[in-house]
């Protein structure tokens, strides 16, 4: 089994996993919440991901300034997509100047059937997050409907949509 893709190891251990999936794994499982989410746009980036599933990250909520991120906030969760990626894809795709800031952090994920996963999430510092972005907001509320996230969730997006949120 490739621990790279498969983050079958327990949460205590991710620690010296994630510097091993970042440096040396081929392949890498990341956990996307905005319009990364969308394969069309990564296969525009040159990213083809395989085997993406819906999953949740807990205690975090999607915070939608300038650019979005995940911030922890206890009780909320985080729709979004896991994927497996090339290594060398992911690292083009966040070389891009307008994704350049963000960093992977490491993230514990539940899918679908409710197994947790081990994975690799990039996200932005808060301190820089600002502002607001309602054009992207509603881009993301459309393609969280297509991939039919909780009423709840999409809720909590659809209100970034309006410029004053």
């Amino acid at each position: 089994m490739n621990l790279c893709q498969e983050g079958f190891l327990p949460p205590a251990q991710i620690s010296s996993l994630f510097l091993l999936t970042i440096y040396y794994c081929k392949k890498m499982l990341l956990f996307f919440y905005g319009l990364f989410m969308d394969i069309d746009i990564l296969a525009k980036n040159g990213v083809n991901p395989t085997n993406p599933r819906k999953a949740y990250l807990e205690d975090y909520a999607l915070k939608i300034g300038t650019r979005a991120s995940l911030i922890p906030a206890k009780g909320e969760r985080a729709y979004g997509l896991l994927m497996s990626l090339e290594k060398e894809a992911v690292t083009k795709l966040y070389a891009e100047a307008s994704v350049s800031d963000y960093l992977a952090e490491e993230v514990e994920v539940v899918i679908e059937n409710q197994e947790s996963r081990n994975a690799i999430c990039y996200n932005l510092p808060q301190e820089a997050l600002s502002g607001t972005n309602a054009s992207y907001a509603k881009a993301l509320y459309a393609l969280a409907r297509q991939l039919d996230f909780p009423e709840d969730y999409l809720a909590k997006i659809k209100k970034m949509t309006s410029s004053e949120a």
